[in-house]
């Protein structure tokens, strides 16, 4: 069965009609275009399909698209301001990022955590991203990054 949902996307007003069952991964990527958020195992354990739903970071392969109707969703590619540029800039000053395939849903995960927290320690930083999943880096230089007080 299809329905039109209507959600804030990246600060900009959406329709889209979805069928019930569809997840909300496979339309952000799919029907609108937006590549930031991966899908890694489809399961929710490995974090590349993370964004931010009313600011609280979530598991895009785990939520029908039908519960984003009246939401407001920020993937990585609505993120603006000298905030993210200060953390971007940190994770290269740490080259924190090798393959680049879990990048979003690590920053969106930093973001939440830096918004609750400014100054995080490594333990809490560590918390946070118990659910990002980085083959690549061993997640030192991540951990860096984030608690980088520069």
């Amino acid at each position: 069965m299809k329905q039109v949902i209507n959600f804030t996307l990246n600060n900009e007003k959406r329709s889209v009609e979805v069928e019930t069952g569809d997840i909300l991964l496979n339309v952000l990527r799919d029907k609108i275009g937006i590549k930031s958020p991966k899908c890694g195992c489809d399961r929710g354990d490995c974090g590349a399909c993370t964004i931010l739903i009313n600011g609280k970071s979530v598991r895009s392969c785990l939520v029908l698209a039908v519960e984003a109707d009246d939401q407001d969703i920020i993937t990585l590619e609505g993120l603006k301001g000298k905030e993210i540029e200060r953390l971007k800039k940190k994770f290269l000053k740490f080259n924190s990022f090798q393959c680049g395939f879990c990048s979003p849903g690590v920053i969106i995960s930093a973001v939440e955590l830096l918004k609750k927290n400014p100054r995080p320690d490594a333990e809490e930083v560590k918390e946070a991203l118990a659910g990002n999943l980085c083959r690549c880096t061993g997640y030192t230089s991540i951990i860096r990054a984030i608690t980088d007080p520069s």
